[in-house]
């Protein structure tokens, strides 16, 4: 029953997907939403213990996948304001809604401390998805800016949540230490294990068989749990470690950006589905003016406040922080916290999973619907530009693929200009790299020795899914210690390339000479 029920909920999220993309109505919406039928069905679900374990792990891979996405480039120039926002925002944010919650709502004040702190931080999945399906390029790097925030602010809100639920069980809490201990492990542990395992990933061939994807998930683990066992914000160490590797080079990356795409989509439909599940339809209701209230609040007041306030030493446009506080989207992180606030014992006044879940629906009906429209009244979309990105993104994840070939002294382009490369086929000069630098290739380049020529065109894909064949060459095969053009290959064959027991990639001429252990790829159309 179980799987079952499992498989219709995942390709019941597939379209789900889909309609958000197409729509940019939140996908987190539209789980949430499908949870709540189910659970009006009669499938019932109230186990937060397995909830809070789950959405923990779910949140740990969804956090690295979002660093690991980031663009460094596009957000570096918006960095400082987004990391006042992602820290001292969500810290002023959560205190003002706190204070409102205690002085007009009349909740405790700790309480009120906490809720503020629980629905502290905003969705990255939910301000991502709106930017990128509606194509809201927006200016002054606004999005870069707004995906940096959103992505990075889930650890702040986590510690803040966790100071209150100490001080709320009693426990002796220095909360000026917590903030140290929980974001200074963090970031020391975050980035020493970015320069260790990055340096691994370095010295050792890791790309066959999957091998290095096992290694990404082990290493990612392994950051969150150790520095969450010390004490740290394990959180905010795998969003640096993915951010940090995610923005580097090597083989395997291509997989392993698809891989993880899939895997954090996978953990989003299954903790979102299973926070709808959670909900009580009259708790929901009855909590919803309550949870309406505070949302507006944060949405009018709180946001715009941090917003303005924390924004001024970067002199943002105003337009700009209006689109900024509006974007201020509460999702997926927020309802997690309220389950691990379930989970601690905690005793509160109120019903707090079903009020956080309540404040963040309709947060993202209401704020979501309100993107696009606000983004062109407030005249912060650049007509003229998209959703931009980097020629890594567009080689680890389109259509379009890049070849690399070196100049050697004996090449017959040395001393040509790239105008007269005449190149017959679909594809252009995308890149030169010389001595270690990058260079633009324009007509007039003239090709040296020692060059890296980097060759850009359309990827080929096989729909039948043959045609290669790849074996290894034995003393004993009749085609070792043989050159290409010597070995007796009719028309329907034909090796593509060499991969020497070195790991060397060889792209074969008719005199490169068949080694031991060489791995060949041959074409073979029958």
């Amino acid at each position: 029953m179980v799987l079952l029920v499992s498989s219709i909920v995942l390709f019941l999220a597939i379209f789900a997907i889909k309609v958000s993309d197409k729509s940019g109505i939140p996908s987190l919406l539209l789980f949430i939403v499908l949870g709540m039928v189910f659970n009006v069905m009669g499938i019932q679900f109230d186990d937060y213990i397995f909830a809070d374990k789950f959405v923990t792990v779910a949140l740990m891979i969804i956090m690295f996948q979002g660093g690991f996405s980031t663009n460094w480039k596009m957000a570096k120039p918006v960095a400082a304001p987004a990391i006042i926002y992602s820290s001292l925002g969500v810290f002023m944010t959560a205190i003002i809604t706190g204070i409102f919650c205690h002085y007009v709502l009349k909740m405790p004040l700790y309480e009120g401390m906490l809720l503020g702190s629980i629905v502290g931080s905003t969705d990255y999945s939910s301000v991502s998805g709106i930017l990128r399906s509606k194509n809201l390029n927006l200016k002054y790097n606004t999005a870069p800016l707004l995906e940096l925030e959103s992505g990075s602010n889930d650890p702040f809100a986590y510690t803040m949540t966790m100071i209150f639920l100490s001080i709320l069980l009693g426990e002796k809490t220095n909360i000026l230490l917590m903030i140290v201990q929980q974001v200074g492990l963090g970031v020391i542990f975050g980035f020493l294990f970015a320069y260790i395992f990055y340096y691994l990933i370095e010295k050792t061939n890791m790309s066959h068989d999957g091998l290095f994807i096992i290694y990404i998930v082990a290493s990612s683990l392994l950051v969150y749990s150790f520095t969450a066992f010390l004490g740290g914000n394990g959180f905010l160490a795998v969003y640096i470690y993915g951010i940090y590797i995610g923005n580097k080079s090597y083989k395997g990356k291509r997989e392993t950006v698809f891989f993880y795409e899939g895997l954090a989509d996978l953990m989003q439909i299954g903790m979102f589905f299973m926070l709808g599940i959670l909900s009580d339809w009259s708790e929901f209701l009855r909590t919803l003016p309550f949870a309406f209230t505070v949302m507006m609040f944060m949405f009018i007041v709180a946001r715009p406040l941090s917003i303005y306030v924390l924004g001024a030493p970067f002199k943002l446009k105003n337009n700009q922080k209006l689109i900024i506080s509006l974007a201020g989207l509460r999702g997926a992180a927020a309802i997690a916290f309220a389950v691990m606030s379930v989970n601690s014992g905690v005793q509160v006044s109120g019903e707090i999973y079903n009020t956080v879940f309540g404040i963040c629906v309709m947060s993202l009906i209401i704020q979501g619907s309100l993107m696009p429209s606000a983004s062109r009244k407030l005249d912060m979309l650049d007509p003229t530009d998209t959703v931009l990105k980097t020629f890594n993104d567009y080689q680890d994840k389109s259509e379009i693929g890049f070849l690399q070939t070196k100049i050697f002294e004996d090449s017959r382009w040395v001393g040509k200009k790239v105008k007269d490369l005449n190149l017959a086929f679909n594809v252009i000069v995308a890149k030169i790299g010389r001595m270690g630098k990058s260079i633009v290739p324009k007509g007039e380049t003239e090709i040296l020795e020692g060059d890296i020529i980097v060759l850009g065109g359309e990827s080929y894909f096989d729909p039948t899914g043959k045609g290669l064949v790849e074996f290894t060459v034995s003393e004993s095969h009749p085609f070792y210690d043989k050159k290409v053009r010597d070995l007796d290959l009719d028309d329907k064959h034909l090796i593509v390339m060499i991969q020497r027991a070195s790991g060397d990639i060889i792209v074969p001429q008719g005199d490169t000479l068949i080694e031991r252990g060489d791995v060949l790829v041959t074409m073979n159309e029958e």
